[in-house]
């Protein structure tokens, strides 16, 4: 099994004293004595229905659904997987996964589109960031887990599933029937338009920060006037990967991000390497309200440190950081377990990050511009990225931005 990083095992073999022991001694005894109190109430209630409900319950069944409620009234990132479902989770941050394409979150206890994955079923039937899954397949997403709602959109490659989808602005709720097909996630590509350079980072996945270190080596080696930096609907990922990307820019030794937690002290990660983006080069980082996470990280770095004009729309502003902890039956939990901060201390957690210049897209011109792109797919252009600045009100703004930047430089130097 490729590694995957940020995982925390955890041995669960330590008994319930441990635990209340634990907690009593950091937050007094009161606090232990609801701790046993509640835990007595739970095992009173579990005793009853075991003894009393009109068919025999499966311990286990009652235990996994005890459990994924718990984490459910944590936030909306925390989650519990059974074995089956943290198989799944494990085969998808290798990279491909059979599905429709989209990101999702849990929100107000509504699935939400983060963002959908550029070129998949779900992008190019048009679903946005988001909006809202209001059932899947005919069944209520109002009591479902996120786990849940993950397991009924996907399914065998070339099936169909029909979600009903509420967008934000619109009064009535839309079907949309999707194909699914095997997600197969490239993260990073580049190219260069009309002189200048553009890499797109779609997912923080295994990898990722050598790909850009390499995109920007070949694109400096064509003279770009500057380069752009796409992370819109860019979900997030790995935080090692935002690490290595952000070391690509941010100069040796200095903070890139910090965590902190409840019970653990502060993690500092700080740039070991010399960066290799070149110092005087104009550097445009675009973002939308689908780049989260890993990519706010990357983004705050390079605007604390004002190494980029960040341009766009605000983004997602997810900053909280899960550890996945496997337990001894093949389950495991997701579990928040920090917030990050941008080097000058900014918690964007909520708040998203706002850009040094605000670009909006409206409904309609995203929608033309999805469309524009879908068309031309159709005509063969199934390889490679399609870009499309004169239906792209953003990224015409950011190549028009470093064409300026590059005529100031030449005037100064004159």
């Amino acid at each position: 099994m490729k590694k995957l990083r940020v995982i925390l095992l955890l041995l669960t073999s330590f008994g319930l004293g441990f635990v209340l022991g634990t907690a009593g001694a950091s937050q007094g005894s009161k606090n232990q004595e609801d701790s046993y109190r509640y835990i007595k109430l739970f095992t009173d209630v579990l005793q009853i229905v075991k003894q009393n409900y009109v068919e025999d319950p499966n311990i286990k069944d009652l235990i996994y659904g005890a459990l994924n409620g718990m984490m459910r009234a944590l936030d909306p990132f925390s989650s519990f997987f059974t074995p089956d479902e943290y198989k799944e989770f494990m085969e998808e941050t290798e990279g491909e996964f059979g599905g429709v394409g989209i990101e999702i979150s849990i929100e107000k206890g509504r699935p939400i589109v983060i963002s959908p994955i550029e070129g998949t079923p779900a992008y190019n039937a048009g679903i946005k960031p988001g909006d809202i899954i209001l059932e899947v397949d005919g069944k209520d997403t109002s009591n479902m887990s996120l786990m849940e709602v993950v397991k009924n959109i996907r399914g065998k490659p070339g099936t169909k599933v029909e979600l009903t989808i509420l967008r934000k602005g619109q009064d009535k709720p839309v079907k949309v029937t999707l194909e699914r097909t095997l997600i197969k996630i490239k993260s990073v590509q580049w190219t260069t338009i009309d002189g200048v350079g553009y890499i797109r980072l779609s997912r923080f996945s295994d990898g990722v920060g050598k790909e850009v270190s390499k995109a920007v080596r070949e694109l400096s080696k064509k003279n770009v006037s500057g380069i752009i930096l796409d992370l819109r609907n860019d979900p997030g990922g790995l935080l090692s990967e935002a690490v290595n990307v952000a070391e690509v820019f941010v100069p040796r030794g200095k903070l890139i991000v910090y965590t902190k937690g409840r019970n653990q002290e502060n993690v500092k990660y700080f740039s070991t390497k010399d960066p290799v983006y070149p110092k005087d080069l104009p550097l445009v980082v675009l973002i939308n309200r689908g780049t989260a996470s890993a990519a706010e990280i990357v983004t705050g770095a390079l605007q604390d440190y004002k190494l980029a004009t960040v341009m766009g729309e605000k983004s997602f502003g997810k900053a909280s950081v899960q550890n996945i902890i496997p337990l001894e039956d093949g389950s495991a939990i997701k579990l928040t377990v920090a917030y990050y901060y941008t080097p000058s201390g900014r918690l964007i957690h909520k708040k998203g990050i706002e850009p040094n210049i605000v670009v909006p897209m409206s409904q309609e011109e995203e929608e033309k511009l999805q469309e524009a792109i879908r068309e031309k797919r159709m005509k063969g252009a199934t390889e490679g990225i399609i870009l499309l600045p004169e239906k792209d009100v953003q990224l015409k703004k950011a190549i028009e931005y470093i064409k300026q930047k590059a005529v100031q430089k030449k005037v100064a130097n004159f």
